[in-house]
């Protein structure tokens, strides 16, 4: 099958929606189907081969966080010449709500399309003032999926119809194993987080204030940080007595990131909201990490009610710092939370959640002339 994803977000910045189509295109292409992704990207990035540039994006507010898209005359035109010559079968968008290529690649394509919505969000001015403008491109669509309940719900409320849920997937072999960085590994004292430092709702400042309530009584504990962002910023909500005991790795390389999962005793998440599934929570319990995360809907479904990982009070620093007190204590709990937590992920697997995909994908060409030719010659 000829199968083209569309990216919303820049292709060269982390991201959990670029993350989960780089790794659905390489199930698909491991599977036989021939892909093709198009994503936001400046002209000089360094692409893999199967990613076309739509032109470089550019920052804009969004759901709670600035999300770097495309939306112009460039990406008009480069979306409609991929969306022409790519002769796919199926076109998968993601995040078609999105004001980015999405929005575009339904206005231009012809054939079945299917789009995945990842993101929960509440009824805006913004979605108000555009929603003719997205009702003509979801009218578009043959088949939706929604990767949470959340997701879904949103969804539903907002335009109606139906939606399959399909959740996230990650690569769990790319977790399983890994070195600790140097100077680190799991000594019963490290706590760690990854993400977006500067975004509020990645919730870093709530582990923060936890850090500097937990450190005084215990000397040797350290944190962990990988991430973009303003060092100076972070240091700033930390007592300079604490400086030396807090290491910010910036950005970090896929396998630094597999290595850091491997280089903590507790892993936090303190994400406040704006997540509809947490896909570095299924990172972390690939790579066996005890789990600490805040008790929004989307971790705790993910970690299983607390079974495959500890929760607290979204929002609440102290809570925070008194259930990593008590698991840092803890290290026959923290083994049966990382056990628990390399079964859980299983599902997630992009083995099982590719499959998934691929079933929608059949069930909106089926009935489309000319595919099952397409298919068997491009397969």
């Amino acid at each position: 099958m000829r199968i083209g994803l569309v990216c919303p977000y820049a292709w060269d910045v982390p991201g959990g929606v670029m993350a989960h189509i780089r790794d659905l295109a390489e199930a698909l292409m491991a599977d036989g189907h021939h892909v093709s992704v198009i994503a936001p990207a400046s002209d000089d990035a360094d692409l893999p081969p199967y990613v076309v540039s739509a032109g470089r994006a550019m920052p804009v507010p969004y759901n709670g966080s600035v999300a770097r898209m495309a939306f112009g005359f460039l990406s008009a035109a480069r979306v409609r010449r991929w969306v022409r010559e790519g002769g796919f079968d199926v076109l998968h968008i993601h995040e078609p709500l999105v004001p980015s290529l999405g929005v575009l690649a339904c206005w231009a394509a012809k054939g079945p399309i299917v789009a995945t919505f990842h993101a929960s969000w509440v009824r805006s001015r913004a979605i108000a003032v555009a929603e003719p403008m997205l009702r003509s491109a979801l009218e578009k669509l043959s088949g939706r999926i929604a990767v949470s309940d959340a997701a879904r719900k949103s969804l539903v409320e907002q335009f109606g119809g139906d939606t399959v849920l399909i959740p996230n997937g990650v690569t769990v072999s790319r977790y399983t194993e890994g070195e600790p960085l140097p100077g680190w590994g799991p000594d019963g004292d490290t706590l760690g987080f990854l993400g977006r430092m500067d975004e509020p709702r990645k919730g870093l400042p709530i582990l923060l204030e936890a850090f500097a309530l937990l450190a005084p009584s215990r000397p040797g504990l350290r944190l962990l940080i990988a991430g973009p962002g303003d060092a100076g910023d972070v240091y700033q909500r930390v007592p300079a007595g604490l400086h030396d005991r807090v290491t910010l790795l910036g950005m970090v390389s896929e396998e630094e990131k597999v290595r850091a999962y491997h280089s903590v005793d507790v892993f936090c998440a303190p994400n406040t909201g704006g997540e509809s599934f947490g896909i570095v929570l299924a990172e972390a319990m690939s790579a066996g990490a005890t789990v600490l995360a805040s008790d929004i809907p989307a971790f705790r479904r993910v970690l299983g009610e607390g079974e495959a990982g500890a929760l607290f009070t979204n929002g609440d620093a102290r809570s925070l710092a008194e259930e990593a007190g008590r698991l840092l204590d803890d290290p026959e709990r923290r083994t049966r939370l990382s056990d628990e937590a390399r079964r859980a992920v299983r599902k997630y697997d992009w083995s099982t959640v590719a499959r998934d995909v691929v079933r929608v994908y059949e069930t909106v060409t089926q009935h489309q002339p000319g595919v099952e030719e397409d298919r068997s010659s491009a397969s």
